[in-house]
Order: structure tokens, then sequence, then C-alpha cells
């Protein structure tokens, strides 16, 4: 369990096995709001923008055909794939520099009609935007009429650098630690695969360790924005693309024109914060779907924790040699609880394991830790680590979040040991220092930022869209909220939601803030 979502890897896996999204479509409650001149428009900002060396701001990229990798297939013509030069140390602009990976589909509408490029950043921190793009295409087409679609894998991910800190056979080794130690043995096993951890990604990344910080990304986007020939970045972030997002406006808020944040992380949680709230958010998400199948939430609830503590003492048998273990029966509960599409598969898992067959809840497990059936694991979990643990300054130590410990159960019978032990676990005796407590958001003299929060979102919870629009400040967050249920809301059914998004990307109209999709 991690604090931070890996949106891409879960929406892909969640797709898989529904095989399609829930349809339906949700009432407009609120004004369309105003409109706003085209942000495309006026002067670029930063003095860290001014000082860069030509080398970097005027690189012409090599736009060509994308080619697939072993993990990836390569996607239709109609994508194209770059590299960007960007460097190691943005406090040394002029020294070592690392290549970044994107990818474009260029806009198909009248070429003066053309806003400019549009940016994705799909979540994690780790997700990969060169695989994810591509797959999302579809859902945003409609803003390819007055955008070029652009996505790239940030520092340390995947095809920019990307960090692997463990083999294939270690990842598998430790999935028998214990995520909720109850006796020293266990408690030392789990720190002690913790610290390996870290020193794996510190040979695997070395240097570049100290050099994929959330604050480094967006500056990258900056230069990006630059060499992309745009004035003004134009965005769209996802889950932890929501942050960067945020942090993006900070740094450059006379750079931003129009940014969406969608599924948005609580700015002003720290690491610990960040855990309580997805421990409410996933508890919430499954008293949703009790209620759904007919049951009490209550009673429902504390069936599943009864499940989970038989297995800590007894895993259950699968249709392979391994077996379901607690930890790994809690990341299968968890996969699904994305998207309510998903949830039917939730049941047939469940009922199967109260049957004594682990297969399903395992099948779900290894779709959350990009397993594949031949035993290869994706490395998201890896990058999505070393960033945010650059990012977290927070280190709980095991006392006290042993401390914390009886308020996450309370928060949740089936999550919260999971995820409190987590803010001792993830970033534990890590090799390099992290960087704040909470990122800085504030983006006054920006325009109107969309902030798109989802009632019943499980991983990035509800009230961190008002959180957000808040930090961001007075006149730059609009919330728009939708009352559904999964990890997102644009493009997951509601034409309430797509419509306003879609009229305040392509035509600048700013909704009234606090309008409501139901």
């Amino acid at each position: 369990m991690t604090r931070f979502v890996r949106w891409t890897a879960l929406a892909a896996a969640a797709a898989l096995l529904v095989g399609g999204c829930s349809g339906g479509s949700s009432d407009d409650e609120g004004d369309e709001g105003t409109n706003t001149s085209t942000p495309s428009s006026g002067a670029s900002d930063t003095e860290a923008a001014a000082a860069l060396p030509s080398s970097l701001t005027s690189q012409q990229l090599d736009w060509e055909g994308c080619k697939g990798t072993a993990d990836s297939p390569a996607p239709s013509s109609e994508w194209q794939c770059a590299t960007l030069k960007v460097p190691l140390d943005w406090a040394k602009p002029e020294g070592r520099t690392i290549g970044l990976a994107l990818i474009r589909a260029k806009a198909r509408g009248d070429k003066s009609e053309r806003l400019g490029s549009l940016l994705f950043n799909f979540g994690g921190p780790g997700g990969s935007g060169v695989s994810m793009m591509p797959l999302y295409g579809a859902t945003v087409s409609t803003l390819r009429e007055r955008y070029d679609l652009v996505s790239w894998d940030p520092r340390g991910v995947a095809e920019s650098e990307g960090v692997r800190c463990r083999s294939d056979e270690e990842i598998q080794s430790a999935e028998s630690v214990d995520a909720t130690p109850d006796t020293a043995t266990e408690e030392a096993a789990y720190f002690k695969d913790a610290a390996t951890f870290g020193t794996g990604c510190e040979k695997a990344a070395g240097a570049l360790l100290a050099h994929v910080s959330t604050t480094d990304s967006a500056r990258d986007m900056d230069l990006m924005r630059q060499v992309l020939g745009d004035t003004k970045m134009h965005y769209f972030g996802i889950s932890y693309g929501t942050e960067l997002g945020g942090v993006y406006a900070h740094l450059f808020p006379k750079n931003v024109g129009r940014q969406v944040l969608d599924a948005v992380v609580d700015p002003s949680a720290d690491t610990v914060g960040h855990a309580e709230n997805q421990t409410r958010g996933f508890q919430r998400a499954l008293d949703d779907y009790l209620k759904s199948t007919g049951q009490d939430p209550e009673q429902g609830t504390r069936k599943i924790a009864d499940l989970l503590k038989e297995l800590d003492a007894n895993p259950l048998p699968t249709g392979s040699d391994r077996k379901l273990t607690q930890t790994l029966a809690v990341t299968g509960i968890v996969l699904p609880l994305y998207s309510k599409a998903s949830w039917p598969t939730l049941t047939s898992a469940l009922e199967a394991a109260e049957q004594g067959d682990g297969s399903e809840l395992l099948t779900l497990a290894d779709g959350y830790n990009e397993r594949d059936t031949a035993g290869h694991y994706g490395t998201t979990t890896h990058s999505q680590r070393v960033i945010s643990c650059l990012d977290d300054k927070q280190r709980p130590t095991a006392a006290e979040t042993k401390r914390l410990l009886p308020t996450f159960e309370k928060l949740s019978p089936v999550f919260g040991a999971f995820l409190g032990w987590d803010t001792a676990g993830w970033c534990h005796d890590w090799p390099v220092t992290g960087q704040w407590d909470t990122p800085e958001v504030s983006a006054p003299g920006a325009p109107p930022v969309l902030v798109v929060g989802n009632t019943g979102d499980p991983a990035t919870p509800y009230e961190g869209a008002r959180k957000m629009a808040d930090e961001l400040g007075k006149d730059v967050g609009v919330v728009l909220t939708w009352k559904g249920e999964g990890h997102g809301a644009y493009g997951s059914g509601s034409d309430c939601v797509d419509s306003t998004v879609n009229a305040y990307l392509l035509k600048g109209t700013v909704p009234k803030d606090g309008k409501v999709c139901s």
C-alpha cells in the first residue's frame, strides 16, 4: 500500500478487468460561468526560464514514430515520440543533462483554431505518460480538436532514466513480508525490507536519486513548454498529477494557461495526513460498495476484516504455487475500488476467498502490482517511491506509528493498519533527505484553475479538491464537484463533468465555483 496511488497502472488494470467503463449521464446543477480570454496570449514568466542556456531552450525535438518496448507495444502511427534534454540538477542548468521521453498526437482541427499543446500527467508519482497517453487518447479525443495531446515519462520513470530497485525475483520474495507486523520478528523483517529497497534504489539511480522531486519535474515542464513553442502551459493533471500541477502553478503562475486538476491530492496533508485521508477514502468507497450489494457496511467491513485476520495466520491456496497472504488480499481488495464498474469483480473475488480459493484476489493484487503471467513486474512502484521519498520530509518512526495505529484502525478495520504501518516503512532509512512537509501550491496572479473533485473517490478523497482550491488562492481555484464513484471524474460517465471540462479547455468558459454534477 502506498500514499500516492498509481493512477495509470490501476486505471489500465481496471479497464482490463471490466472490459469497459460505466455509462450514464449527469445533471448540471450550477451556472456555466464566464468566458475567459484565450490564455495563450501574454508574456511568459520566471527568472529561472530567462537564465537557462540556449542549448536547452533552443533545442529542436526530433519527432518520429514511437517504438514499442517489451512491456508496451508501439502505439498507432498517429502518435509521435521525441526526447527532451533537461538538466540533471536544476541548480546547475549548464551541467549534465538527462533525456525525457515525450509523446504527442497533433491537433486535427483547423490550424487557425489550435490553442497549443495540452500536457497530461496521469499520476503516481511514477506513471508513464508515454505508455498511458495513447490508451487515454479516445477519452480526450474532443480536446484534440484544438490541442496537440502531449505527455511524457517524468524523470526517474520508465524511458526517462527509469529506476529499477529490485529484480523480479526479489520483488516476489518481498511479497512474503507482512506489511502489518504483529511480532518483533515480523517488524524487524518489515523494516529490513524497506531499508534494502532504498539501498537498491540508491545503487540503481546514483546521482539521479537526489533530482527526481516534484519541483524538478515542474521545472522540466516549463522547459518543455518553451521547447514546444507554447507561451502558456495548458495542463491536465490526474491524481498525483494535481500536486505536480499545483507546484507548477506556484513556481510559474504567469505561465499557467488552462489547467485542469482531477482526483485531487490534498496539498495541506503531510505524510501521516495523506495516509489518514486514503484510509478514510478507501473505507468510504468500501462502504458504498457494500451498500450496493445490499450489505450493511459495518457488518460487511467486519466480515472482510475477519477474513484478513484469518489470512494473516493461514494464507489461502491459489491456482498456482503462490499463496494469497493478508497483504496481497488487501491489495486485491483495493484495486476494484478504483472503478465502480469493477465492483462485481470484487464480489466474485471475495466470495471465492470465503470458499477457500485465493486465486481471484491474487489476480487483482497482481494487477495492482503490475505483475504479468510470466512473473515480470513493472517498475511504477520503484519510481513512485524514489520521487515521493525525495519530496516528503516527514519520517515517522516505528514507535510513532504504533501510537497512531488505533486511530488508523478506527478509521478502517480493513485498510487502517496497512496504511498506518506504511507511514513508517515507505521511506524508512531512505538514502536522501526529503524536501518538504507539504508542497507549496499558492499561485497568486495565475488565471482560474479548474479543480475537479469526486465525492466517492477512494484514493484522493473529495475534501482534497477544496483544500487545493483554497491553497491555490482566491480567484484561482475553481471547484467542480461530481457526485460519483471511482478515482477521477473526467471520462467516467458524467456528461455534466465532461462538458464542463471541455468548455473550459476548448472555449475558456470557467464554471461557477462550487458547480455540482450529480
